[in-house]
């Protein structure tokens, strides 16, 4: 399966999934909008969010970022704090080309060993971070492993997004039994779990994209799967699929 060569595909499933536009990266001042959204208007469409943890890393980000774009398709990135100094002009073409972006932590640490005001802190860190780039966005939580418990929950002031689909690619560099398990796992509605700091990761969630949208798929955000599915998204609960 080419990796590059999907135009068709992306013509054809316009019809269902909205288009972005891609915009100018602009290096020194603050985005404050994003890119214009259209929902599939179709019922039948079969709709997934893909998602990336553990990023930004220049490199591999990058060559995901390109291959999203090529095909027109938005993700959902979950940013650790301490790798956003640095990264801001690629954080603003996330932003630019209609990706969500949200909170994985400042340290990639469990949440559940901490007290109260250490676990505010490594979410406020990587939103204070986040809104210096994006002052006018709103960043939903990933916690580290998916490991937060009922008080934690509690003190979250965003959604918590988890996941229904995992390959588990952070296991070994074996790209073809990644897209295989998320193949295999993937329905309509699914939060797939994906990182953006391994090559074969990479190189995977491409032909997983693909291969999705030669089944029909659209790939929306997170935030738009659940609208598209009616759902309100409410601080402090947990979402693995819509």
């Amino acid at each position: 399966m080419r990796d590059f060569g999907a135009w068709g595909i992306g013509w054809i499933l316009l019809v269902f999934c909205f288009a972005i536009a891609l915009t100018p990266i602009e290096p020194v001042a603050p985005v404050t909008s994003t890119v214009p959204v259209e929902l599939p208007q179709e019922e039948s469409v079969p709709v997934v969010a893909i998602t990336f943890d553990d990023g930004p890393r220049k490199s591999t980000t990058t060559k995901l970022l390109d291959a999203l774009a090529l095909r027109e398709v938005p993700a959902t990135f979950f940013l650790v704090g301490n790798r956003i100094s640095g990264q801001e002009e690629l954080i603003q073409r996330m932003h630019q080309e209609g990706h969500q972006i949200g909170i994985h932590t400042y340290d990639h640490v469990i949440l559940r060993d901490l007290s109260q005001d250490e676990f505010e802190a490594q979410i406020q860190k990587s939103r204070d971070l986040l809104k210096s780039i994006m002052p006018d966005e709103e960043f939903w939580l990933r916690p580290p492993y998916g490991i937060l418990d009922r008080q934690m929950a509690a003190w979250t002031d965003s959604p918590i997004i988890l996941w229904s689909v995992d390959p588990e690619d952070w296991k070994d560099d074996n790209v073809s039994r990644i897209v295989q398990t998320v193949l295999e796992e993937v329905e309509d509605g699914d939060i797939i779990l994906m990182h953006d700091l391994y090559a074969s990761s990479v190189d995977a969630a491409i032909q997983v994209v693909d291969a999705l949208l030669e089944q029909g798929y659209c790939f929306l955000t997170v935030e738009e799967l659940l609208e598209y599915r009616g759902i309100t998204p409410e601080n402090g609960v947990r979402y693995r699929e819509a």
